[in-house]
């Protein structure tokens, strides 16, 4: 895959393999070929992703993770598979920012590596790309699942057990 990386928060240090890592594993879970694919993610830090949730989603506030999938693969049906993505004509399945002062708190006051959250926000930023979403009730048990699954096999514990 292709993980076209933006660092404007150093803060980040390597994100680059972070972000390749995480992507590759969502995509492989899901069956789908990762050097057929393109995802750029913009490291960043809370300032920045303000000004794009107050852009985007019309909340003027720092979050942690937001995505921009290419194109709508949502399911219509709550609780199914959203539809998988078709690398021709278009590899590009979105794009993904992720905000350095709020992953980081989040961490500590979870008290969980920043290493782990932060391949945790980008696997869910990647799902979301690709269709999966946590809206609906059992859309979001389909996510946290397929979460839980693919950190697992990255030796991250299960980001939604306390």
């Amino acid at each position: 895959m292709s993980v076209d990386c933006v660092v404007e928060d150093e803060r980040w240090g390597d994100i680059d393999a972070l972000a390749q890592l995480a992507c590759d594993a969502a995509l492989e879970r899901l069956g789908l070929e990762p050097s057929v694919f393109e995802i750029s993610v913009l490291a960043c830090d809370d300032a920045r992703i303000a000004a794009l949730n107050a852009d985007f989603r019309d909340k003027p506030a720092p979050t942690n993770v937001l995505s921009w999938p290419s194109e709508e693969r949502g399911a219509a049906i709550d609780g199914e598979m959203p539809l998988p993505p078709q690398p021709v004509p278009d590899p590009e399945l979105g794009d993904i920012a992720i905000a350095f002062d709020t992953c980081a708190r989040e961490a500590a006051a979870a008290g969980k590596p920043l290493r782990d959250h932060t391949l945790h926000l980008l696997v869910h930023g990647t799902l979301h790309l690709l269709g999966f979403d946590h809206e609906r009730d059992r859309d979001a048990t389909l996510m946290e699942g397929l979460e839980t699954e693919i950190l697992g096999k990255l030796g991250v514990p299960d980001p939604y057990r306390e």
